[in-house]
């Protein structure tokens, strides 16, 4: 369907498991080169490497990792189309009274620090292609707020969207599109993780289609983003994919 994604080079971050992994997968069968960044990588690791995605374990929140990713995707593949920044994480629900500086920090390093890094790097190897997709993942807490103890998540979240947006503006004069995929309640183990099946239960009746989400729900936005032939007049945008649970 989107035949100008073969032969594309894409980093994946967070890309084994979960909407991370579904996507890795997705740009696999279009005949992308695909490298993905894992941490845990679970079964779902086997399945990755037997489509032949590239991959490459390593904790983004450590100093350079970003840097180290980038390289390990340009020695493998000598470049980069195509960034999806999809690591990220709740890291633990914690109420607002309870709050400190290491746990502020571990949440704002893992969803923002990181990212904020890898799109730098990539922008600047796009920048010498004059050509290049970020496409970084949100989500629907940005715009509506996190549920109790994800308030510092759901601030993250909306970082990212904000910074996405300027960054568009940026780059869109090097041939250089920025947009994000916010996913409403996706089934994956992020909610087994931090949400039980009452929690899981309540979001569900919230959805008009009757239904959370599946990892696949969100792979055809990614695909559709990262293709200029599809959606080469689209950038700076949020997309988002949950049922109708947020109409913004």
């Amino acid at each position: 369907m989107f035949d100008d994604l073969d032969g594309k080079v894409v980093v994946v971050t967070g890309g084994v498991t979960g909407i991370g992994g579904a996507a890795s997968l997705a740009f696999a069968g279009e005949g992308a080169k695909v490298f993905a960044q894992y941490l845990g990588g679970g079964p779902e690791l086997a399945a990755i490497e037997k489509a032949g995605i590239a991959t490459l374990k390593l904790d983004l929140t450590e100093a350079g990792a970003p840097q180290k990713l980038m390289d390990a995707a340009v020695a493998k593949f000598g470049r980069v189309d195509v960034l999806v920044n999809n690591a990220g994480s709740l890291v633990a629900r914690v109420p607002a009274t309870d709050l400190d500086d290491d746990f502020i920090d571990k949440v704002f390093d893992l969803n923002c620090r990181q990212l904020v890094h890898c799109c730098r790097i990539a922008a600047k190897l796009m920048k010498e292609q004059r050509s290049g997709n970020i496409i970084n993942v949100t989500s629907i807490a940005a715009r509506n707020g996190s549920s109790p103890g994800g308030s510092i998540y759901g601030g993250a979240k909306a970082f990212v969207s904000a910074f996405s947006k300027t960054l568009a503006k940026e780059l869109v004069g090097s041939n250089i599109r920025v947009n994000c995929v916010s996913p409403g309640t996706i089934h994956t183990a992020f909610h087994d993780r931090f949400s039980d099946e009452a929690k899981r239960e309540a979001a569900r009746k919230t959805i008009p289609m009757g239904r959370l989400g599946v990892a696949d729900d969100c792979s055809g936005t990614f695909l559709y983003l990262a293709s200029d032939k599809a959606s080469g007049y689209v950038t700076g945008q949020v997309i988002e994919v949950n049922g109708g649970q947020l109409m913004p």
